[in-house]
Formats: C-alpha cells, sequence, structure tokens
C-alpha cells in the first residue's frame, strides 16, 4: 500500500533559558492510504507533538531540530509558512483537537466556524457554504444540523461541540486526519458514539487516520497498526494483531497490562512503577522502570529492529525471544 506519510529521524526539541528538553528524539513512523494507525503511551510521551511538527504548529519555544517529513512524497519541512496554510493545513492535513472546549472559537457560531473553513479551501460561499455546513453536521450525527449552525459553541454540550470539529475536520474531504484523543474529555456514552460515527466516517470518505490516544481499548477497535511511545521514542511497531497477541516490549506489556478489562471486577489493577521524568538519555528509555532490565540496558544506543514482518521492537532483551508466544486477551473497550 502506497505510503501517505513517511517520518524519518524526527528529532523536536524545546528550550528556554538555556535547557533543553528532547520532546521527540528519533522518531520513525509511516501511514499508508486508507489506513487507522494508533499512537500510544502515557501522558507526556511526545504523541501530540509529533502531530504538531506534521502541521508545523510547535509553539515559539520548540523548533524540528532534524529528519524528514514526507506527505505524498514531498518534504513538509521545505513549504513556506503560506504553503502550509493554504495548500497542507485543514485541505489536506486536519487535525481534531484533544479538548472539544477550547477547539472553537467562542465569539463565531458552529456554522461560521465551519464555512470559514469552506470559503478558505473550497472556495465556498453563500448558501451553498451554509448547506454543505448543516449537511456535514447531519453525517457526523448532529441533532436538529440547522439549529445547531446558529448555535455558539456555550449553547452547545461536549459532545456537540466535538461532533462539529469532527465536521469541520471532514470539510475538505482531506487525505490524513489527526485524532489527538477526540474522546477523552467526553462521557463513555457519548464517546462510544463519537467513536461509532468516525468510525463511519472512515469507512464510507476512506481517509487516512492518525489516532493519538492512551486507551487500548479504541486502538484495538479502530485501528490497522500501532505505534508505541515512551519519552519521545518509539519502542514498539506492528499491526493491532500481532501487538496484543504478542508484545514484545516490556513497557507495551506493562500498558496491555493496565487495562481494566482484563481484569476481575474489585481487583487490583497493576500499574507501571515510577514516573516517565526518570527516562535515561543513554540506553533504552524504559530502563529505569522496566522489571527486566539488564546492565546493558542502562547504556548504550538501541536501535528499533525487525522481529517479524509488521513488528519492530527496540529492546535487546525481547528480540532474542522471537520464538515465544505472550498472549493477551483482547483489551475491550
Amino acid at each position: 500500500m502506497t505510503p501517505l506519510v513517511e517520518i524519518r529521524g524526527l528529532r523536536a526539541y524545546f528550550g528556554e533559558d538555556g535547557r533543553v528538553v528532547k520532546a521527540i528524539d528519533g522518531v520513525d513512523l509511516t501511514v499508508r492510504e486508507r489506513e487507522v494507525v494508533g499512537l500510544v503511551g502515557e501522558s507526556g510521551s511526545g504523541k501530540t507533538t509529533v502531530a504538531n511538527c506534521l502541521l508545523r504548529i510547535l509553539p515559539p519555544t520548540g523548533r524540528i531540530v532534524s529528519g524528514v517529513i514526507l506527505f505524498k512524497g514531498e518534504d513538509l519541512l521545505s513549504l513556506s509558512e503560506r504553503q502550509m496554510q493554504h495548500g497542507i493545513r485543514g485541505k489536506e492535513i486536519s487535525m481534531i483537537f484533544q479538548d472539544p472546549m477550547v477547539a472553537l472559537n467562542p465569539l463565531f457560531t458552529a456554522g461560521e466556524q465551519v464555512t470559514s473553513v469552506l470559503r478558505l479551501h473550497q472556495r465556498m460561499r453563500g448558501r451553498r457554504a451554509r448547506a454543505e455546513a448543516i449537511q456535514l453536521f447531519r453525517r457526523v450525527g448532529l441533532s436538529d444540523p440547522e439549529r445547531r449552525f446558529r448555535c455558539y459553541p456555550h449553547e452547545l454540550s461536549g459532545g456537540m461541540i466535538q461532533r462539529v470539529t469532527i465536521a469541520m475536520a471532514m470539510s475538505c474531504h482531506p487525505s490524513l486526519v489527526i485524532a489527538d484523543e477526540p474522546t477523552t474529555a467526553l462521557d463513555v456514552t457519548i464517546a462510544s458514539q463519537i467513536l461509532r460515527e468516525f468510525e463511519e466516517l472512515i469507512r464510507v470518505i476512506g481517509v487516512s487516520v492518525l489516532w493519538i490516544t492512551h486507551d487500548l481499548g479504541i486502538v484495538r477497535r479502530i485501528c490497522d497498526y500501532v505505534n508505541v511511545m515512551y519519552a519521545g521514542t518509539l519502542l514498539e511497531h506492528g499491526t493491532v494483531d500481532e501487538i496484543f497477541r504478542r508484545p514484545l516490549h516490556p513497557y507495551t506489556e506493562s500498558l496491555l497490562g493496565c487495562c481494566p478489562a482484563r481484569h476481575i471486577p474489585k481487583t487490583r489493577i497493576p500499574v507501571i512503577p515510577g514516573e516517565l521524568s526518570s527516562a535515561v538519555t543513554d540506553g533504552c528509555r524504559f530502563a529505569p522502570r522496566c522489571p527486566r532490565r539488564r546492565s546493558h540496558c542502562m547504556t548504550g544506543e538501541v536501535a528499533l529492529r525487525a522481529v517479524v514482518p509488521e513488528h519492530s521492537v527496540r529492546c535487546g532483551d525481547s528480540i532474542g525471544d522471537t520464538e515465544s508466544e505472550r498472549p493477551r486477551e483482547a483489551c475491550q473497550r
């Protein structure tokens, strides 16, 4: 399948007052056409920073130090800001942000905010733009779309706002949608509805999706591939079936072990000891928290190596154990 996005050797640092934080430190990631690729890991792992690098919307204290970001064969890092604004952001690559309550401008109605995107990228005006926005609202499951078109964000619930942001993201029929934990701020019932409607949109439109989340149940349900991220690096990559059936990195195993769906009610759910801030710069980033660490894990470069086709891991201890099966129960949502 043709690669839509290829990220190679991406490094992004944040620095202020002489301090440097390596938020992204050598990430390789691929999204092919009509694929849903998951990016999982704890908060602070660098997942959203990868998305921000893709759209080149890092804050002033951040900068892309090195790497290549190819989109349809074109290096996004070589484009001007005007080219990104008018030809890529919103038109070819759109993003659904994590918190729906701050995703919309409170000074404009929901309809105005969607039609502004249609005017900029689709050259739609007047009644045509209004009709298209209302049709998008109907497609994402927004009740009484004509009325919601005239509503300000404070007049909408969190679930409604998230539907508006999804409609905005889909309005220009982008090739890639980045969904940054779009169900995190919603209650379980609304989140399930949003996810179901998103699955239908993916099926109908055929868009590629980079789904950023810490919810393994969503990954199991919606994704084709999954990348496990920790402290700015990718520790494991593979198909969803392969990762859930045979996780090779201790961090991936630990994440699956923390899934509540795998435990009997009223029993203690295991946690990963330690904190992300304890990550080291040499050796395996997860070594300080790893239950299987050895002396060599704390020093030297650990490369991401293919174990079998469509399954790679950054762990010297796990690579030698490729024949062992470590079956895992599926983490169902």
